[in-house]
């Protein structure tokens, strides 16, 4: 995609409008698979419903809907039944539902201190996850690719032995895509530059698997949380979110208008790096005074404990540590409740500019926040009030993931199921 990129989120193709002329056969094809993926797109993020209800929705005549519907059953996208009574009169109509058995979507998500990898049927429910530590930075791309070829081909397995085929794999990485040839270029997270990773990871699962390996697609971690996460809400009418990474690295996910940002040349949302420490430490991408450095994880961790303290061991869970740092906070600690304090008005100080500049309806803390970030959600919520220039901060709310960690994986697993509501009838 060429300057201003953006992808769509969770709306459903248009339903068919008459042309002004008879259409031919590549025509009336096309226009097939357009309200195919409208049959898709509405059971997807307005739940089942019955043929007549999907007829009034996406205005396509009922016997259109129930060719749509056959089609979709026979290619094993949709299932119909129960049935639920319409109204206080007539037969009840038999609900169409999204079949979530025999397709699935793989996400895998490479992070600063773990590789998880997760599949997700079609709808949405979790069929395989598994999650390995590992100091990213510190194995350097060949050997935290060998590891995460290693899961996937386990996954692929797992998917074969059950009878379920993945539509694709999208892999996220904490950095600057190039997604058209599927390279992270600059990763200061993690240390690394210019790695196709989805060429050394398709060479390395090669015949690992037994299940076929399904096309790889890559992508920026705070983008596929925010995918993840909008999805979260869809249908709630929000259609303008912000979703804050917290880990090792601050980034965002933002969605305008539905769609996800993604800047004229992929680097919308490194918000990590906006100049606002006035301590100017240094940050991993060599510069100093970047917002991460503030609020980051490592920030929290060194904050709270001095170097040798437990809750800096890598080779301990991330989730333990958190555990054990908020545990701390409850007890009254007071060195971890001023860490506290310090990261939520720095946190809020962020925001408050972001939310300015965007005008989020959302604002999702994710990552490391999930954890521990209802020991000081009000703090940073009072600082975005008192800083944004609208009144009420614009109508935006802050509030907690429940996705946390997972979340780039899951937004990774989505994004690989789009194929499908895109074009069922190549499913």
């Amino acid at each position: 995609m060429g300057e201003n990129q953006v992808t769509e989120l969770g709306t459903a193709a248009p339903p068919n409008a008459a042309p002004p002329d008879a259409p031919g056969p590549r025509d009336r094809a096309s226009i097939r698979r357009t309200n195919l993926s409208a049959v898709m797109g509405l059971l997807r993020d307005s739940g089942p419903r019955s043929r007549a209800q999907i007829a009034a929705d996406t205005g396509l005549p009922k016997p259109t809907v129930t060719s749509l519907v056959a089609e979709l059953v026979t290619l094993g996208l949709v299932r119909e039944g129960p049935a639920q009574r319409e109204g206080a009169v007539g037969r009840p109509g038999t609900l169409v539902h999204l079949d979530g058995d025999a397709i699935c979507g793989i996400g895998v998500e490479i992070s600063t201190s773990y590789v998880h990898v997760l599949a997700l049927a079609l709808d949405g429910t979790q069929v395989y996850a598994h999650r390995v530590p590992l100091a990213v930075k510190e194995e350097g791309p060949d050997a935290t690719l060998d590891v995460t070829a290693r899961h996937v081909a386990d996954c692929l397995t797992a998917l074969d032995r059950e009878g379920r085929r993945p539509a694709g794999l999208t892999l996220a990485l904490p950095g600057v895509i190039d997604m058209a040839s599927a390279t992270v270029t600059y990763a200061p997270g993690i240390g690394w530059r210019d790695v196709a990773v989805a060429d050394a990871l398709r060479t390395r699962v090669g015949r690992a698997a037994a299940g076929t390996l399904p096309p790889i697609a890559v992508d920026n971690d705070a983008k596929l949380a925010a995918l993840a996460e909008y999805a979260q809400i869809r249908g709630s009418g929000v259609r303008d979110m912000l979703c804050i990474t917290g880990e090792r690295g601050i980034g965002a996910g933002i969605v305008n208008d539905g769609r996800l940002l993604r800047g004229a040349d992929g680097f919308a949302g490194e918000v990590g790096h906006m100049p606002l420490d006035p301590h100017r430490n240094p940050c991993v991408c060599g510069r100093h005074g970047c917002w991460e450095t503030m609020v980051g994880l490592d920030a929290i961790l060194r904050l709270a404990a001095g170097g040798s303290d437990p809750i800096h061991d890598p080779g301990l869970a991330l989730e333990d540590r958190l555990a054990d740092l908020r545990g701390r906070a409850e007890a009254g600690d007071p060195r971890t409740v001023e860490a506290l304090d310090r990261v939520a008005h720095d946190l809020g100080l962020g925001l408050a500019l972001l939310t300015d500049v965007l005008n989020p309806r959302v604002v999702v803390l994710g990552g490391y926040f999930t954890h521990i970030g209802d020991r000081f959600l009000d703090r940073v919520r009072e600082t975005v009030r008192a800083r944004v220039m609208a009144p009420l901060a614009g109508g935006c709310e802050v509030r907690l993931s429940e996705l946390g960690f997972v979340a780039a994986a899951y937004g990774g697993a989505h994004l690989a199921l789009d194929a499908v509501y895109q074009r069922p009838a190549l499913s």
